[in-house]
């Protein structure tokens, strides 16, 4: 899932950055208006979280152009907490409205919610169990690696789209790793033999993409 993050303030976007990239979310972004706008028209964005006090364009005035233009999910994010102010961000278009301070944890299961994101994911005969972090084919449990599991995750929440190797160790290794690309490649044969070789496709020279067996 991409997921568009505008916030003008730098703390507070390293933070909601580090809670959704555990999730395993595709993230971009942006600390003002004209900079979210360029994001949201440069790729394809699934939920907008936008603070509602940026530079250059509001978070009023993003939601209403994503709105007016795609079926983009937009939250936004304020300190404002008249119920007018509420009123008026509903009437923009967005789609949930979180006041500050809050629990990062909350904002994570308010944007998926959203997306309509449950602890269970379903991709043609496989099941990925987020909450017990299992995966099962046709029902039956794959006894997937724990980086087996955090691989099947991350490739699930953003089916359909190319993930790099880079991305991958990233998100399931760490940022902080410095080994070999190619240990990917190692735990993706071996999650292939679990789940089935069809199901993960290898795009030469870019990465893997995961996909229903009957796509």
């Amino acid at each position: 899932m991409n997921l568009l993050l505008a916030e003008d303030e730098p703390l507070m976007l390293q933070i909601l950055e580090a809670y959704f990239r555990k999730e395993g979310f595709r993230l971009f972004l942006a600390q003002d208006g004209e900079a979210a706008l360029d994001i949201y028209y440069n790729h394809t964005i699934d939920l907008a979280i936008l603070d509602w006090m940026m530079p250059k364009h509001s978070g009023i005035e993003v939601c209403q152009e994503i709105k007016q233009t795609g079926r983009t999910k937009v939250l936004l994010l304020t300190a404002k907490g008249d119920p007018e102010d509420e009123l008026l961000a509903l009437k923009s278009g967005a789609d949930d409205y979180v006041r500050k301070p809050f629990d990062p944890r909350i904002l994570i299961l308010r944007a998926q919610k959203l997306l309509q994101l449950t602890s269970k994911l379903m991709i043609g005969d496989l099941t990925v169990d987020l909450e017990g972090q299992k995966v099962y084919r046709g029902g039956t449990d794959v006894l997937a690696t724990h980086k087996e599991f955090q691989l099947m995750k991350y490739l699930a929440l953003n089916r359909g789209q190319i993930v790099t190797r880079k991305m991958l160790l990233d998100q399931v290794w760490g940022f902080d790793y410095f080994g070999e690309e190619r240990t990917v490649d190692t735990h993706i044969r071996r999650l292939r033999e679990k789940i089935g070789e069809q199901h993960i496709r290898t795009h030469r020279g870019m990465g893997y993409c995961l996909e229903a067996a009957d796509e």
